[in-house]
């Protein structure tokens, strides 16, 4: 079954709110996808057709066994094109995302199983969330957040909560990517942030809201 861009959209849209919310609402799709609630509306009756969700007015939206597919299928576009930009056409990472948001809809299955063998078959994107593999499988990662680690313990990137350009623009300035290793040294009672050390580079301070966006694995 083919899906519009706009349709697309929507599908992992839902699929993302319901990793916090196993019901989502149509405000908080409206929100999301920054559109009206009358517009929402009707394309979820639209998607209900395609036995793509549940949605009951009133009672929110739940993505079916097949909807689910479709979502970890664009979600799987979505992060081969990433890895591509940045490994091969060497984009910065706070870069791929925007320019993903177009690829992942080209849907020809062969074309991405050529791009998902040409790259080595890699399991996570640029800013370490998992590759879905052709099945829908995704791999488990096992990580706490920065705050969660403890002091003069070393520890590896291994992901990025919020992936605005901004923040990933900020993150690599102070030359923090996945893979990078790390210690926090200090922790600042008065507004909880954290003095952290990377090899090779000095000290440097990370705000609460930074640390809680940075995802790593002790080592």
């Amino acid at each position: 079954m083919n899906f519009s861009t706009a349709e697309e959209n929507y599908i992992k849209a839902i699929y993302r709110l319901q990793q916090t919310d196993s019901n989502v609402s149509t405000n908080e799709l409206s929100a999301e996808l920054k559109t009206k609630p009358a517009s929402v509306t009707d394309m979820l009756k639209r998607l209900k057709e395609k036995k793509i969700l549940h949605y009951e007015r009133y009672y929110g939206v739940t993505l079916t066994a097949e909807g689910k597919k479709v979502a970890l299928s664009i979600i799987r576009r979505h992060r081969l094109w990433e890895y591509f930009l940045a490994e091969k056409l060497h984009f910065n990472w706070d870069a791929v995302h925007i320019i993903a948001e177009e690829l992942e809809h080209v849907s020809s299955n062969e074309l991405i199983e050529r791009l998902d063998e040409f790259l080595g078959f890699p399991k996570n994107d640029p800013h370490g969330d998992p590759i879905p593999d052709k099945n829908g499988k995704v791999e488990t990662i096992h990580q706490i957040h920065l705050q969660q680690l403890k002091e003069n313990v070393p520890a590896i990137v291994t992901a990025v909560g919020d992936q605005n350009s901004s923040l990933l623009e900020m993150l690599r300035m102070k030359k923090i990517i996945i893979g990078t290793k790390l210690e926090i040294k200090k922790r600042f009672e008065f507004d909880h942030s954290v003095e952290i050390k990377i090899r090779n580079q000095p000290l440097t301070t990370l705000s609460d809201q930074l640390a809680k966006n940075i995802f790593v694995k002790p080592i």
